[in-house]
């Protein structure tokens, strides 16, 4: 091996490496930004991989009619795109309060916009650098391998999702993150410039890599002061395994952040009243209490009850030192805190409780709808006392319930009722569903006042806010025949994503016409083998968000499993396209027979769905992501190989598994899984994959 071609191939995976890092650091910031839920991932991912599919073409369109291919551009380009990536997560940070009003929410297609912009600089630029790298190497050598650039990738690819998923999201902050990820960038970018010769030339490289390590450098150093907030002050902030902590400070109220998300605060005392006395008060001397969750001052009100346990169960210890350290909780006696995820804490316990209080957010990602199921209140009645009880709230109403959230109360009152004989929904800035089997009283003040409990809000507002009336009228609102909301089929999901819509008045008819429109046109201008890797693209990146969506699931959002997942998914596409390029000379009978397999790995994953479900091993779902993508990866040097492996043949592969990608996320995760489930969603892969068997299948070679 030629030691440019060396260097350029160590560029190569380098930028795989830079990509995969910015890319997760993106969704983090995004997900910090917008309060981000599985439907703004989405939007991430598509939009990130349509713009590199742009880019691919666009090196295509330009190289080399209009700009020649070089080592020196090569790595010119290489410096751009480093200092890119910081300018990126800037951008995301400062520029939404511009473009929105500070602390608002924000509508679906703003949302994709916004992401579109903010990313299209650095997703444009390295679309166009792998094709280009190719470009370089074939200046010295015209059939130089295009399935070689592909492989090499993959290996940046890999190292990349490794080392965030396993090292940089547990050690540093995301600027840091990326310093550390672009170094390799910046060292290999040079070394390919010093291989050139120009001497004459080489002296104007050692200001760009010294403005690239500065800008790369200042990101560290500006980083505190790109996170304070615009009101108060930031008084703790860290990276947790499982997303942003932050604690602010305003006027002496400390309020925590998830994500962006106002999680706990000290002055909730009207929701801490609610929370605990509704359900409380409906049992005459409570003793052991689960709380899945909490919320400011939440402590203080269990406490007026003389429990004798209360098991906390909280995902993240990082929030619950946070909680402890800012006094957003009390230590009371009883407290037992427990780091784990609500749902596998109870399908491993054997306890009984008398209350079971659930203080989660409106179940709009399927890693919050979870604790929304049929499968859920099953587990939970079976750790209820005889005369125990159930407690969740939803977003409450004004005057008028919107029909998005009438169906979605009325979903969650059907599958709830299914496992209790009484459920009653109390009305207010939040709606209170309390479940047990034996009646439920609505005089919260005069029950408290037996118990001799004092709770100020309670017993100054109730009467005025929730009377006999209101709630009388919102139960008879629910609709019967609202379908239950299970973990295979979540239609919570779909009512969620129905509301997003509706409370800005808007709809996603028209945009998913004009992508289906597009990708048409698309499909009809791609030759057959091309059609193969638009589907492989889809079925890849379709699968992916499928099993980690069935993990989250069944077992909760256990960073190091998904993580692991995600580096699967990277890593058979490795072994796949070495394997693929020593068989290309199958062509068309290596594609049909890689389709059967594709199919009937999904197959597979549907009746072990339909049969195990919940019960289904871990490792299984990482053995089917690493046998998808290694037939996915095998494909690709056998598409180009049909393809006549010239620079048009590779920018236009490279296109359609970029652009089948995009498509296979976003019809995923925004359409088969929330309005369809688990099971119909891997039916639809398996229906695009066929459809690529019958094109491939029918052409004659």
């Amino acid at each position: 091996m030629k030691k440019n071609e060396r260097a350029t191939l160590l560029v190569v995976i380098a930028a795989g490496i830079s990509s995969i890092v910015v890319q997760l650091i993106t969704i983090r910031e995004f997900l910090a930004q917008f309060h981000g839920n599985e439907f703004v991932i989405s939007l991430i991912l598509f939009n990130w991989l349509i713009l590199g599919g742009i880019g691919t073409l666009v090196a295509h369109l330009i190289t080399p009619r209009y700009w020649e291919a070089s080592s020196s551009r090569l790595c010119r380009l290489s410096f751009i795109l480093a200092a890119l990536s910081v300018i990126q997560i800037y951008s995301i940070r400062e520029l939404r309060d511009f473009f929105f009003v500070h602390g608002s929410s924000v509508g679906f297609y703003p949302t994709l916009a916004y992401i579109f912009l903010t990313i299209a600089p650095y997703c444009l630029l390295i679309g166009f650098i792998l094709p280009y790298s190719l470009f370089v190497l074939r200046a010295e050598t015209p059939d130089y391998s295009g399935t070689r650039i592909y492989i090499t990738d993959n290996i940046g690819d890999i190292t990349g999702g490794a080392l965030f998923s396993f090292a940089l999201v547990f050690l540093v902050t995301p600027l840091k993150a990326i310093f550390i990820a672009n170094l390799p960038l910046v060292a290999a970018s040079f070394l390919l410039f010093s291989l050139t010769g120009k001497q004459r030339k080489y002296l104007k490289i050692i200001p760009g890599a010294a403005i690239t390590l500065l800008v790369l450098a200042a990101g560290i150093f500006f980083e505190p002061f790109s996170l304070a907030p615009s009101e108060g002050k930031l008084v703790h902030y860290r990276e947790s395994r499982y997303g942003r902590i932050a604690v602010h400070q305003d006027n002496g109220q400390y309020t925590l952040l998830t994500d962006g998300v106002p999680v706990f605060s000290t002055q909730n005392q009207s929701i801490a009243e609610e929370t605990i006395h509704y359900p409380l008060a409906q049992l005459d001397n409570p003793q052991r209490v689960l709380l899945i969750s909490g919320e400011g001052g939440i402590m203080k009100e269990l406490k007026k009850h003389g429990l004798k346990t209360v098991d906390y169960v909280e995902l993240d210890p990082g929030i619950t030192a946070v909680q402890f350290k800012f006094g957003l909780i009390e230590n009371i006696e009883g407290l037992n805190v427990i780091n784990q995820d609500g749902r596998a804490f109870l399908a491993d316990s054997d306890k009984i409780y008398d209350a079971i209080i659930l203080n989660l957010p409106e179940p709009d990602t399927f890693q919050v709808n979870r604790f929304f199921t049929d499968q859920f209140f099953s587990l939970v009645k079976r750790h209820l006392a005889p005369d125990g009880v159930l407690s969740f709230s939803m977003e409450g109403y004004d005057n008028y319930l919107a029909e998005p959230q009438r169906q979605k109360l009325s979903s969650l009152y059907n599958t709830v009722k299914n496992h209790f004989k009484h459920v009653l929904l109390m009305p207010g800035l939040k709606i209170f569903f309390l479940c047990r089997d034996i009646s439920i009283k609505t005089d919260i003040p005069a029950r408290l006042a037996e118990k001799g409990i004092i709770a100020r809000y309670i017993r100054g507002y109730y009467y005025g806010n929730l009377t006999k009336e209101r709630i009388s009228d919102l139960n008879n609102l629910m609709d019967p025949n609202t379908p239950k909301n299970s973990d295979d089929s979540p239609l919570l999901m779909r009512l969620m994503f129905s509301q997003w819509f509706a409370k800005f008045s808007t709809s996603p008819v028209g945009f998913i016409a004009g992508l289906a429109g597009l990708t048409i046109i698309y499909l009809f201008r791609i030759k057959r083998e091309e059609f193969v890797l638009f589907s492989t693209g889809a079925m890849t990146m379709g699968s992916e968000i499928l099993i980690i969506f069935a993990f989250q699931i069944f077992y909760g959002y256990i960073y190091f499993q998904i993580g692991l997942i995600i580096t699967v998914f990277l890593a058979g596409l490795l072994p796949g396209a070495l394997l693929g390029d020593r068989l290309r000379e199958g062509g068309k009978q290596i594609l049909v027979l890689t389709d059967g397999l594709l199919i009937t790995l999904m197959g597979i994953l549907i009746l072990a769905l339909k049969i195990g479900g919940d019960h289904l091993p871990s490792f299984f779902f990482l053995v089917f992501g690493f046998m998808i993508s290694l037939a996915c990866g095998f494909q690709f040097p056998v598409a180009l190989h049909l393809g006549g492996g010239g620079n048009s043949a590779v920018t236009r592969s490279f296109s359609a598994d970029l652009i089948g990608a995009a498509c296979g996320i976003l019809i995923t995760s925004l359409i088969l899984l929330p309005y369809f489930g688990l099971i119909w969603a891997a039916a639809g892969l398996i229906f695009l994959k066929l459809a690529s068997l019958i094109v491939i299948g029918a052409h004659k070679a």
